[in-house]
Formats: C-alpha cells, sequence, structure tokens
C-alpha cells in the first residue's frame, strides 16, 4: 500500500458499522489512516487494510471484553481467571438500599450489609475496603504514620504484579524498623527494637511463600503478650482469609477466627481468596481500633463499589450459615476424589480417544503454596501439537482454559462447574477439532 491508496476519512468512516455514532466512526477512521501514514512513510508493511484495522475495532468496541471462560486448569483461585469464581448472587439490576436506612428513611452506611454479617462470624467489628493491601495501608496509615512499625525481615514479602509489603508500608507513613534475619526471628529481636516511636507490632502470614529449613520466627502469643506488656497493637495480615476451618481437606490454613481468639488487636485478610467471594480486604479486631480505621478520612478512597459490597454479603451470609456448598472455590476445594473421577469419566467418555489418569489440582491465588489436592484428570487425544490444541480452545467459544502436562492437553473437573460440562465437551470436540464419541 502507497500514500495514495489510502482512503480519506469520511470514505473509510461512511463504510463502517452505521448503527456505531458517525463521530466515533470518523475519530476512528482519522486515526487507523494516521496510523497506515506513519507506517508506510517508516517502510513498514502489514496485511491489513485501513478498512480491516477499522472493522476490527469496531467489533472489538461492540463485544464484551470480560467474558466468562471455563476453568479446566485445576487451579481453584486462578489469579489470571478473576482468582474465587463468585457464587450466584441476586439481581443488581436498578437502585438499591446500599447507604439508605429503610428502618429510619435517612442516610446509612454501606458497611452495614456485610459487616453485620462479619462480625457474627467473627465475633468483633469488621468493615471492609477494596483489597487487602489498601487495609495494610489504611491500617498503618492510622495506628503508626509519623511512628515506627516493627516487621520482621523474613516478612518482607511481593504480593504480586510487583507490589511490595515494604513499598505499601512506607507510603502509609510509617517507618519500618526491620528485624531478625531472613530465615530467624526471635521475639527477642522485636523486644530489643521497640522504642517511644514504636506504633504497631506486624506480623505477616506467609500465604504465598514457604520458607523452610533453618527457620524460627515467634508465635502469635508471643507477639501478643509483648504487646500487652509494652502497650503496643499486634497486627496480623492474614492474606489468604480463611474464614472455616479447612484442615479436614487437606488445607491446613490458620483460620482468621485462631488469630482473633490468639490476641491479635487487628487482622486483615482477602475476600477473594480462600473466602471466596469478591476482591476485599476485611480489618476486624478491637472495636476502639477498627473505629478509628473506619473514621480515618482515607477509608473513602479504599471503600468497596457497590457490586463488591453486594458479592461480600452474600458470601458471608452463605458463610455465617454454614451453606458452603453454594461459594464455588469451598465447594471445589472440598470435593471428593469419587466425584472427580466420576465426572472425569462421564467427560471422557464423550470424546474419542479421552483418557483419564491420576492427578493433582493447585489452590493458587497467593494461597497455600506448597499444597496440592489429589484429582482426576482427563487427557485429551494427541492429535497434534499439545501448544496448538490449548491455543485453539483458549480462543474458542467459549473459551477453555486448560493446561499443559507431558506435552498432552489436560482438563481438571474440580474447577469445571457441572453445569458446564455440555458446553465444554461442544467446545473441545468442534473448536479442538476433536470427535465425539460414538453414540
Amino acid at each position: 500500500m502507497t500514500l495514495r491508496d489510502l482512503p480519506s476519512v469520511h470514505e473509510l468512516a461512511g463504510q463502517l458499522d452505521p448503527s456505531v455514532p458517525h463521530e466515533r466512526l470518523v475519530a476512528l477512521a482519522r486515526t487507523v489512516i494516521d496510523a497506515a501514514r506513519e507506517a508506510i512513510l517508516r517502510g513498514e508493511v502489514h496485511g491489513k487494510s485501513p478498512l480491516q484495522v477499522a472493522e476490527d475495532a469496531v467489533r472489538g468496541w461492540k463485544s464484551q471484553s470480560q467474558r466468562r471462560v471455563i476453568n479446566a486448569t485445576g487451579v481453584v483461585l486462578h489469579t489470571n481467571l478473576g482468582r474465587a469464581p463468585l457464587p450466584e448472587l441476586p439481581s443488581t439490576a436498578g437502585y438499591s438500599n446500599l447507604e439508605y436506612d429503610l428502618g429510619t428513611g435517612r442516610r446509612g452506611k454501606r458497611d452495614v450489609h456485610a459487616g453485620r454479617l462479619l462480625e457474627a462470624l467473627l465475633g468483633c467489628p469488621a468493615i471492609a475496603v477494596n483489597n487487602n493491601a489498601g487495609a495494610l495501608f489504611l491500617i498503618l496509615n492510622e495506628l503508626a504514620a509519623g511512628g515506627e512499625t516493627i516487621i520482621s525481615r523474613g516478612e518482607l514479602i511481593e504480593i504480586g504484579d510487583g507490589f511490595r509489603i515494604p513499598e505499601i508500608m512506607r507510603r502509609s507513613g510509617t517507618e519500618l524498623r526491620e528485624v531478625g534475619t531472613t530465615n530467624r526471628t526471635r521475639i527477642e529481636d522485636y523486644r530489643d527494637a521497640i522504642t517511644e516511636r514504636t506504633r504497631v507490632l506486624l506480623r505477616v502470614h506467609p500465604s504465598n511463600f514457604r520458607m523452610t529449613g533453618f527457620t524460627a520466627r515467634p508465635e502469635l502469643a508471643e507477639l501478643v503478650a509483648l504487646g500487652r506488656e509494652r502497650n503496643i497493637p499486634v497486627y496480623e495480615d492474614l492474606g489468604s482469609g480463611c474464614l472455616v476451618d479447612m484442615g479436614g481437606y487437606g488445607i491446613p490454613e490458620p483460620t482468621v477466627q485462631r488469630s482473633l481468639a490468639g490476641g491479635a488487636h487487628v487482622v486483615s485478610f482477602s475476600g477473594d481468596k480462600l473466602l471466596g467471594g469478591s476482591q476485599a480486604g476485611i480489618i476486624a479486631g478491637d472495636t476502639v481500633l477498627v473505629g478509628r480505621i473506619r473514621r480515618n478520612p482515607l477509608f473513602r478512597a479504599f471503600r468497596q463499589d457497590k457490586l463488591a459490597t453486594h458479592a461480600l454479603e452474600t458470601v458471608a451470609r452463605h458463610l455465617l450459615l454454614g451453606d458452603f456448598d453454594r461459594i464455588p472455590a469451598l465447594r471445589m476445594m472440598r470435593m471428593g476424589l469419587d466425584e472427580l473421577r466420576s465426572r472425569a469419566e462421564g467427560l471422557a467418555r464423550r470424546i474419542e480417544g479421552a483418557t483419564v489418569v491420576a492427578g493433582e489440582s493447585v489452590i493458587g491465588g497467593g494461597s497455600t503454596p506448597d499444597l496440592a489436592l489429589p484429582t482426576w484428570l482427563v487427557v485429551l487425544p494427541e492429535t497434534e501439537k499439545a501448544s496448538n490444541l490449548e491455543r485453539r480452545l483458549r480462543l474458542g467459544d467459549p473459551p477453555v482454559i486448560a493446561r499443559i502436562e507431558s506435552d498432552r492437553v489436560v482438563l481438571d473437573p474440580r474447577t469445571i462447574f457441572p453445569e458446564e460440562e455440555t458446553v465444554l465437551v461442544g467446545a473441545v470436540v468442534g473448536g479442538g477439532r476433536l470427535a465425539p464419541a460414538p453414540a
């Protein structure tokens, strides 16, 4: 293509979807033509014409970018797939009493919807902000700004996407006082570091990593005793947010209730990990301290929106009433091997050449990093290069996100909703170009 071949702005706009406002099409045509002109002047050759580029852009505008996908990876809390899959939620259409007290007819607080349920679960006041990094920032800004926060060097972790706890802490206005070494910290290290400027003793649960070997760190009870002795609050960042004892299912993650019962003055944790809900940072603990944090002017900057509040209330209600199977993430983590094998075999029978083998699922999402859950996998037939089949499934409708093991594409039924199975088989047979099993 040469400069002479470029259409005019209005010519290109006139060839595009007329259901889109004309001024949008004109602006798009101008952008596309300008980019094509610059590419020609640089000597670049592109396979698509300006019309094709513009049509692709319009199709992108009209299609929903965030879509439901079928997670066949076996990673329950898949960070790239939105972590915890949400349960069915009551309708969010129209208006709501988000900040309206129906009883008094006056302005209310959005905290009350999930807060009253979380308080019943935890036995203490609880508030929610947009995520756990925001909770960490807000707690330290209120309780330790202008003073020092003592933390073990072994707990100065990166929480993902390049965000590091030390950097968030410093931005809150507190000064870090690092104690101990990377692998070993003793209670005496905390005691010796306390000065008149110490405001908080911080303990961070290693929910997204494990350190083994020659290691040591104080028990929560030791920190709590020291905090009481010196009148300094102890704050525990629990990260993964386990509110249900999962030990019976092979998941030995400490619960929030145990930390509170152990004397932690304030705890914070995520809403979209082991809690099984929407993204949130939940702050719970001492009535006076949580009240102070709630009144911090920055609370408004970090508070949840109405959709996250709605989802958190729903999940908290299921937890409080013991309806754990209504929370998809908890149901998946608690699924037994017999059920998993039955479902895997049922799927394999519908795809010619598929087989079933024992395998492992993982919880993911920065929780229980060294823990695998036994499962049964559907191994798809080896009709082509595994990466090609995985890509075709990923780009299908609906997208199926699978994983590759030993150069074979496998599907883990643990993270596949039962109601998705028929659609999944259709996507594998159609988009994956595999044959259905003979009737």
